[in-house]
């Protein structure tokens, strides 16, 4: 079904350019657009035009035109004026809407393929089979964008992205819940993973202005066939989770970008508590104060280099030493030792892991 601001945009626009009022109403007699006032005058023709055989007919000085979707009659358009033109101008408008309810049905066609698509919905023979009636080429380069938005959508945000991409016909934007959004893009050949970026980077600006919108975006990796896109989304599912964990500080993350965060995200908490309990016995991080977390972020982050990191804190080398001693003697571990930085910085991630899917549990 054609939205109504959709009706709205098609009848204005053809006024504008003949002059001439028309009116759409659905079979049960509601008007659905008009660009004249008293149009609820015809309500009752339209309802008796309804029944009739005939595809068209002037009730009143009004024409009155019969638009079908696939032999169902969708519609019936009423063309007013003093215009001697007024029955082609009516044609031409009836001719109008029919080609939008074409293009919205198979619209809605692609969207539900892609969604069976994307959900492992469908046998390997049904993806080509359907494929090839949708027009849909199977062996290009495509990636799938997660975007995920802070409050139920009231159709602006996925109609604000279908219009980033709606003159490209091989992109398919379209949404399987509340609040996530999946554009699946057709790449050319020289396309990276940086212009992947780049396109992310554009949906972030278009939402920028809204300051209640709060939006985070992922991806998955480049896929070669039409069959492989659901690996693609369910990529960029894992990403957006998974950043949410270890890089709360990124609007964009791409599935590549995890790490070692994307095992560590697969493992089941029984395991990580067990994990824990050897690393720290029956201690957790969150027991140390800021002060030493401090120092183990930035230690981390300088790459073990003792002077730099004394020197990004404003602290003497001797005072950093002291301190990676005194955690030593608590923990067993020596972060200069490179060995041990790896078991605790997995720990530290493990343990920001369990944090956060105690958050989903409540």
């Amino acid at each position: 079904m054609i939205s109504n601001q959709i009706l709205q945009n098609t009848i204005d626009g053809l006024k504008a350019i003949t002059r001439t009022d028309l009116c759409v109403i659905d079979v049960e007699g509601k008007i659905l657009v008009a660009t004249f006032p008293d149009a609820e005058q015809f309500i009752a023709p339209a309802q008796t035009f309804v029944e009739s055989p005939a595809d068209s007919q002037v009730v009143n000085g009004c024409q009155f035109f019969k638009v079908f979707d696939d032999h169902q009659l969708e519609y019936i358009l009423l063309a007013y004026g003093d215009s001697e033109d007024v029955y082609m101008i009516g044609k031409i408008a009836a001719f109008q809407i029919q080609n939008l309810l074409v293009a919205y049905k198979e619209r809605f066609d692609k969207d539900n393929f892609i969604k069976n698509l994307i959900l492992d919905n469908l046998l390997l023979v049904d993806i080509y089979n359907r494929a090839k009636k949708l027009h849909i080429e199977t062996e290009v380069r495509r990636v799938v964008f997660l975007v995920e938005t802070n409050r139920e959508k009231d159709g602006n945000e996925l109609e604000k992205i279908r219009g980033l991409f709606g003159g490209k016909s091989k992109d398919f934007v379209t949404a399987v819940d509340e609040k996530n959004i999946i554009v699946v893009k057709e790449l050319a050949e020289n396309e990276t993973y940086e212009d992947l970026n780049k396109t992310a980077d554009v949906i972030i600006k278009l939402f920028k202005s809204d300051a209640n919108c709060n939006i985070h975006i992922a991806y998955g990796t480049i896929v070669n066939e039409l069959k492989e896109v659901s690996r693609s989304y369910k990529e960029a599912r894992m990403a957006l989770d998974v950043g949410k964990i270890f890089f709360e500080g990124q609007d964009v993350i791409a599935y590549s970008q995890l790490g070692i965060g994307r095992l560590i995200y697969q493992l089941p908490i029984p395991l990580c508590k067990m994990f824990i309990k050897e690393i720290f016995g029956g201690k957790s991080p969150d027991d140390f104060d800021e002060e030493i977390l401090t120092t183990i972020n930035k230690f981390f982050e300088n790459s073990l280099n003792v002077s730099e990191t004394s020197r990004q804190l404003y602290i003497h080398r001797n005072t950093l030493v002291y301190r990676l001693d005194k955690l030593q003697k608590s923990t067993g571990l020596d972060l200069r030792v490179f060995e041990d930085a790896i078991t605790f910085k997995i720990a530290l991630m493990v343990v920001k892991y369990m944090k956060y899917m105690e958050t989903l549990d409540y």
